[in-house]
């Protein structure tokens, strides 16, 4: 058991990488280090430790993760630095090897970081602690406040879909997940602190509760009862576990925010097999016509891969006229990365880099031009926006319940101050295209 006085005056600087999952993660490794005594760096300070938490959805997530471990382990030669997530699960020995790394600890083991850091104190001998991502059955609660306002609430870990380009179930392992009780506790705890919204995460959030009698509609059900949260917000959610069910309850609900965050990964029912995705792009269609039935300015953001193994240019060209008959609102689109040891290596036909690029260019402006037109939409209407915190030389700014986001000039800093976390009623202005938001006035 490690004594609070062992690290007495010890600092640690994080750094996460990737999904909002990890950002909770770490959040939560943070706090069960200041509790035993480490606390987290301030501007100037020299860390003892550095604190990882690496992602490896694609081969530049790997470079940004090694390049960040080899500037830090420059800046800061002797600190001891500690690797966890995706890439530590999935390529420890490399990660090992890096300079500066003590410590590499896999998914499952981020709340034993503690002990190993200690276990490292004493010996100073490198340690790596790497499992069978397939061995999981643990499930790590985290909860995170994001950079302003919002927080992270993880409700599901791991995923049992294996897509051909995927490499998540390797690194995360099985589906598993929190308890109702549990994660509505942990919602209460929010509440307390005086958040007003969460953002429910995970991996493959639809299926929560697999494998126990109770599902995502229930939870959700559960969270929308608890008092002091104000704003709910889903995050990814596969298409073929968005239920009607779910769409309807958060069309009802006066705390679950109409946005919803959607991957589609491809608008050709061609690739979509070669990628052993869970639906077509009819179900896909379906969906999105439902979420307009019951919530007309909803926030509809979609995941899109391009430059997929497969995708010829008729099968790119079907994709792209897909989505853009979709009355969606922006696309979140990612370029196709080759990644060991996934099936997808086994497909036909291998697109260039720079088609690669060329067809990104292509889906990046479709959604330029989504974007741009639903926010249209509410020019001179009143939306309510959760304020948050300037940073310095940025205006007051916040988002809507349907997730536009606003920025509002000529508000002093004392006046920014009070507004901080409120929620306000603003009138929509113009786009700001260069920020992907608008501009707002503040109704008095």
């Amino acid at each position: 058991m490690i004594d609070k006085t062992t690290f007495d005056n010890r600092t640690a600087l994080f750094h996460t990488f990737g999904c909002k999952l990890n950002f909770a993660e770490t959040s939560t490794v943070a706090r069960m280090f200041a509790e035993k005594g480490i606390r987290r760096i301030t501007p100037g300070e020299t860390p003892d430790f550095i604190i990882i938490n690496s992602c490896s959805v694609t081969d530049l997530a790997d470079k940004k993760c090694r390049q960040a471990i080899r500037s830090l382990n420059r800046r800061f030669p002797d600190a001891a630095i500690v690797v966890t997530g995706c890439y530590a699960q999935l390529k420890s020995d490399e990660v090992a090897a890096l300079p500066g790394v003590k410590i590499v600890a896999g998914i499952d083991r981020k709340l034993e970081l503690c002990e190993f850091v200690e276990r490292w104190t004493a010996e100073h001998q490198p340690l790596s602690y790497i499992g069978d991502a397939r061995d999981i059955r643990s499930f790590m609660p985290s909860c995170s406040r994001g950079d302003r306002t919002r927080y992270f609430l993880k409700v599901q870990d791991g995923c049992d879909y294996w897509c051909t380009y995927c490499t998540i179930p390797k690194a995360r392992g099985r589906s598993r997940s929190g308890t109702i009780g549990q994660i509505v506790d942990q919602a209460r705890q929010v509440a307390a602190e005086g958040g007003k919204e969460i953002v429910i995460t995970g991996v493959n959030i639809g299926e929560f509760g697999k494998g126990r009698d109770d599902n995502f509609l229930d939870l959700i059900k559960e969270l929308d009862k608890v008092d002091g949260i104000e704003r709910y917000r889903i995050s990814s959610i596969e298409p073929n576990l968005l239920t009607d069910d779910i769409i309807e309850f958060v069309a009802g609900s006066r705390r679950f925010m109409p946005h919803f965050h959607i991957p589609l990964q491809s608008g050709s029912d061609e690739v979509l097999r070669l990628m052993r995705r869970h639906y077509d792009t009819a179900t896909f269609a379906s969906k999105i016509e439902t979420i307009r039935q019951v919530m007309p300015d909803a926030f509809i953001g979609v995941d899109l891969i391009v430059g997929a193994r497969g995708e010829t240019d008729e099968r790119f060209a079907a994709s792209k006229s897909f989505i853009e008959s979709l009355d969606i609102s922006r696309l979140h689109v990612f370029t196709y990365s080759e990644r060991p040891g996934t099936r997808a290596l086994e497909i036909d036909h291998i697109v260039s880099q720079e088609e690669k690029h060329r067809r990104t260019r292509q889906m990046l402006a479709v959604s330029e031009r989504k974007l741009d037109g639903f926010t249209r939409r509410f020019a001179g209407t009143e939306r309510a926006v959760l304020l948050e915190h300037p940073r310095a030389g940025h205006p007051l700014s916040g988002f809507t319940d349907n997730y536009l986001k606003v920025e509002i000039d000529g508000i002093a800093p004392d006046r920014a101050e009070v507004l901080d976390n409120t929620i306000a009623r603003v009138v929509i202005g113009d786009p700001i295209p260069e920020r992907e938001s608008v501009k707002a006035g503040l109704m008095s």
